[in-house]
């Protein structure tokens, strides 16, 4: 399902997944074009790369519908210039529709980058209807 998500295909050709009961780990390695003018990482990718794997950290557990987002808050601790960077997200509270994971990234020296923590809720999608759902 995440590898076939149009943004993913289109902008990370190169991002990588693993799944588990609770947890998820998402691999990318970092191009230039993810860069803004300063030459570093630009923010929008720690936010995708966190909020993705607190996503699946998420709907690791939910089997029936399609969650979203419905707050993530981050913090950017350090630039990344280069390197394969990895999220790791974890989920941290559970119950019939709400959710919340946290998620840590981590660049190539496997130094924390950013981190961020996010609420998700059930969506009236089921999982079955989505483009990629295995």
């Amino acid at each position: 399902m995440y590898l076939s998500g149009p943004i993913n295909r289109a902008t990370y050709p190169s991002v990588q997944m693993e799944v588990s009961e609770g947890q998820a780990e998402i691999t990318l390695e970092v191009q230039p074009e993810y860069f803004h003018a300063g030459q570093s990482l630009h923010g929008s990718v720690y936010f995708k790369m966190l909020d993705d794997a607190a996503y699946f950290a998420v709907n690791s557990v939910v089997t029936d519908a399609f969650v979203y987002t419905v707050a993530f808050n981050i913090q950017i601790l350090r630039p990344v210039k280069s390197g394969r960077i990895k999220a790791v997200g974890t989920l941290k509270f559970a119950s019939k529709n709400w959710w919340v994971a946290d998620a840590v990234l981590y660049d190539a020296k496997g130094r924390e980058v950013a981190r961020g923590s996010g609420n998700f809720m059930k969506s009236a999608l089921s999982l079955e209807s989505v483009e990629g759902y295995q």
